[in-house]
Order: C-alpha cells, then structure tokens, then sequence
C-alpha cells in the first residue's frame, strides 16, 4: 500500500490570488506522485502555498489505486475524486511516471486530467515521449514557485473555472 497524504489548501488569500483563483472558484485537487519523500514535500509544500489541495503518493501503483484504476480494483473507499491535474516524477521503481500517464490517457474515466511530468534528468528523447504520449508539461526538477503559476491554466481549465477558456500555457 502506497503512503498517502492530503494538505487542504492554504487559506491565504494572496496564494489563491497568485494562482489567478478567487474565492468563489473551486479548488484545484492535485495528485503529486512521487517515490522521493523529500520531492513529494516540496511539491505539496509549492501547491499548497498556491491555493491547492495535494494527495501524494509514493509510486505508480498507488497513484492507480487512488484513481481507481488499480488492476482489479473493487473498493473504491481510499480513491480521490475531482483531481484536477496529476505530477507524477518520470523515474520511479515498479511502473515509471511515463508508464503511469500511459494508464491514465488510455483511462475514458480519468484521461481528460491533465498529467505534468518532472525529472531531474534533462533528456531530449524523454521529454519528446512524454508529451507524445499527452503529458501536458515537462518540467526539470527541483520545482520552483514560478513553474507552478506556469501550471496555473492547467488547474484552473480543470477546475470547473471556465473564465480562462483559451488560456495558452507557457512552458514547451
């Protein structure tokens, strides 16, 4: 079983403004996947401070589980719902990050969430396979504040705020 972990979102009124969220929008539900505890915090720690609520997960597989979309999966009581966008680290023992946003777009029930894929590792081939594949983002690790208001469109597109309809996101 996966180590999981959720963080409401700050209350700060300036992190949502940051984001471009006002009160009245619905909160972004971050999915951060990670098999590095220390990157998982720092993740957590940059979308909560962005006015976002974060569910880790140590691996692939519990990543799946909480989507439910584990093999075999028949109690959906531990899976999260309105998961507005998924950061999954690409080099993970078991299944890799690649692998896992391949489940997710191959999924009719979790595919329109958009995937963004982190490495520390800066490979040309990699990058182009990912957002082959429909990562929406690569990013290069570690994640800075500023790469998570790059995210901000994507968040919110998937937030149920139609106000930034044709938002074009920076970042490729």
């Amino acid at each position: 079983m996966a180590a999981v972990s959720a963080s409401p979102p700050s209350s700060s009124s300036s992190a949502a403004a940051s984001m471009g969220l006002d009160s009245g929008d619905k909160v972004p539900h971050v999915l951060a996947v990670d098999d590095s505890f220390v990157d998982r915090k720092i993740i957590e720690r940059l979308l909560t401070h962005s006015a976002c609520k974060v569910t880790t997960a140590e691996n692939a597989h519990g990543a799946l589980e909480l989507l439910g979309l584990a093999d075999g999966q028949q109690n959906f009581s531990n899976t999260v719902s309105n998961v507005s966008m998924i950061i999954t680290d690409y080099c993970m023992p078991g299944m890799t990050g690649y692998e896992l946003l391949k489940k997710i777009k191959e999924s009719p029930k979790v595919k329109q969430i958009p995937v963004i894929v982190v490495s520390s590792e800066n490979i040309p081939t990699r990058i182009e396979k990912c957002l082959e594949e429909g990562a929406e983002e690569f990013l290069l690790k570690p994640l800075r504040l500023s790469d998570v208001k790059k995210l901000r469109c994507h968040l919110t597109s998937n937030a149920g705020n139609n106000s930034d309809e044709g938002l074009i996101c920076v970042g490729r």
